[in-house]
């Protein structure tokens, strides 16, 4: 099978990158797929006995099959839950694209049939005074996957996404709304504006969940319109 790599991105912080992204890859599971995910750099860590340890990567690890070292998911975790370049400076971590690609592309290595990379923030957060996150999806040619945050201002926030994404020269594979706030005024109208807006299908919509967990997520969503062999897909191939 050929393998599936994405980029997963956000409008913004807590958009729910990270429960679409697990629920995407169980998604994945329930399929028989082999499933590997990517959380290059994760600031807001905590020490454990075996080091720094971050909530988002351990939840992606565990929706890995077969299992992947925490090392190879998160290469840079970093304590401070503050925006990654900031904590990478008061870590004295130097972070680059050159080298969170080499790691990125070691974990693609695994020849997984579904892979996500999962960015930080929204599209455009720095990883230095140079680049952003945005250039590492741009470094290793990935489609992505938008997860709209749906509340008062979404449309903006993701019209300007998609732009950007359409910008750098990357597909839009697809996005999902994901309810953020349930009392959203004209909900039903706003989503129908995101799916007329966005040019890229609609994975699902995920209600305001009282327990979201990642097969209870899954149920919203499909696999179909990036497994389909109808649309333009990045291999491994095409990105060495």
């Amino acid at each position: 099978m050929t393998s599936h790599v994405f980029f997963i991105t956000g409008t913004d912080t807590d958009a729910g990158k990270t429960r679409i992204a697990c629920a995407l890859l169980h998604a994945a599971r329930i399929r028989s797929l082999t499933t590997a995910a990517g959380k290059p750099v994760a600031s807001g860590s905590a020490v454990t006995p075996a080091g720094l340890r971050n909530d988002d990567a351990l939840a992606l690890q565990a929706e890995c099959h077969p299992a992947l070292d925490y090392a190879a998911l998160n290469p840079i975790a970093l304590a401070p839950a503050i925006a990654p370049h900031l904590a990478a400076r008061e870590a004295g971590v130097a972070l680059t694209v050159e080298n969170l690609s080499v790691q990125m592309r070691t974990l693609m290595d695994h020849q997984r049939d579904f892979t996500l990379i999962e960015g930080a923030g929204g599209w455009r957060v720095p990883l230095n005074d140079t680049e952003s996150l945005s250039d590492l999806a741009n470094v290793l040619k990935l489609p992505v996957i938008l997860v709209v945050g749906v509340r008062l201002g979404c449309l903006n926030h993701a019209r300007l996404t998609a732009e950007a994404i359409a910008h750098d020269g990357l597909e839009l594979a697809g996005w999902v709304g994901n309810v953020i706030e349930p009392h959203t005024a004209r909900l039903d109208d706003n989503l129908a504006s995101l799916d007329h807006w966005l040019p890229a299908p609609c994975l699902g919509v995920v209600p305001h969940l009282p327990a979201p967990a990642s097969d209870a997520i899954a149920s919203y969503l499909t696999l179909d319109v990036l497994l389909g062999e109808n649309r333009t897909t990045t291999t491994l191939t095409e990105k060495s």
